[in-house]
């Protein structure tokens, strides 16, 4: 089976949007979503645009801030605790990566819990790890993950979960994620002696490393789930842009094998953004329960 990414974002998406407008029937104002973009990357301006995109087609009012590459961490601080502030704010994000002169960690963490829609400060990964401990808003990216296999009924409980990288973003999240569901979690890295085996086992692969075509057929059980968060260029003359995206799995050999796969494109990235929606009205949600 090929997960279609798209259209599992295509329907949160449409359940935000009903539950938006659920919400602005009984408050009479929408959730409000505070974006801070620090500098000219182009990725990160791209991605933003597709942020502020999605709030407008689920009724989600957008907040956005624009700085120069020069701004100080401690003028993006003022104005990350300005925003925590405002009662019309419900969830902040402040796109990284951030300029090389600014501490990340220490930018991330102003962003209060509650707030914290796109759930990177340390609060929120420390949450995930304890067991009981829940968090309003967990990593869009891994919480997508979560949701390609609870939406396409594949069995976590009792599960041998292998996830390929350890980075705050995406591997140690979701490895935290799957653990909460009772599935029994492998987490493999560079530094992993006999990787391929512990991925021969799995029932469950999460592959997040960023190498194209890193897993290959003869490391995936016949029946596995497959869920690929790599996205990688890759050089293609036939291309107009002179390159193409291909995930950490090599797709076209191990779909044969695997029993449930996502393709890149097309498989984690859309659940992404539907993600931080959920996220943001979630956290609109627990505000106004708690006020």
């Amino acid at each position: 089976m090929i997960i279609d990414g798209a259209a599992v974002g295509e329907q949160i998406r449409t359940e935000v949007k009903t539950g938006v407008s659920t919400f602005v029937a009984r408050y009479g104002f929408a959730p409000g979503l505070a974006t801070v973009l620090i500098g000219d990357d182009p990725a990160s301006h791209t991605y933003v645009r597709a942020k502020l995109k999605a709030c407008a087609e689920v009724g989600i009012a957008s907040i956005h801030t624009e700085l120069p590459a020069r701004t100080t961490q401690d003028e993006v601080v003022a104005i990350v605790r300005t925003l925590a502030k405002r009662t019309d704010v419900h969830g902040i994000l402040v796109q990284v990566p951030l300029p090389d002169h600014m501490r990340e960690e220490e930018v991330l963490n102003e962003v209060p819990l509650g707030k914290d829609v796109d759930g990177f400060s340390a609060s929120v990964l420390g949450r995930l790890g304890v067991k009981g401990k829940k968090v309003v808003c967990a990593p869009c990216t891994p919480q997508g993950c979560i949701e390609l296999l609870e939406r396409n009924q594949v069995q976590i409980a009792g599960a041998h979960a292998v996830v390929l990288g350890r980075s705050t973003i995406v591997g140690l999240p979701v490895a935290m994620m799957l653990l909460a569901r009772d599935a029994t979690v492998t987490i493999c890295h560079s530094k992993t002696q006999e990787l391929a085996n512990h991925v021969r086992r799995a029932d469950i692969v999460i592959a997040a490393i960023g190498r194209p075509k890193f897993v290959t057929a003869d490391m995936i059980k016949p029946g596995a789930v497959v869920i690929d968060v790599g996205v990688n260029r890759v050089p293609d003359a036939s291309r107009k842009s002179g390159f193409r995206l291909v995930g950490d799995v090599d797709f076209d050999a191990v779909k044969s094998i695997a029993g449930a796969i996502t393709p890149v494109p097309g498989g984690v990235g859309p659940l992404t953004i539907a993600m931080l929606m959920k996220n943001t009205l979630w956290a609109a949600q627990a505000l106004c329960l708690v006020s």
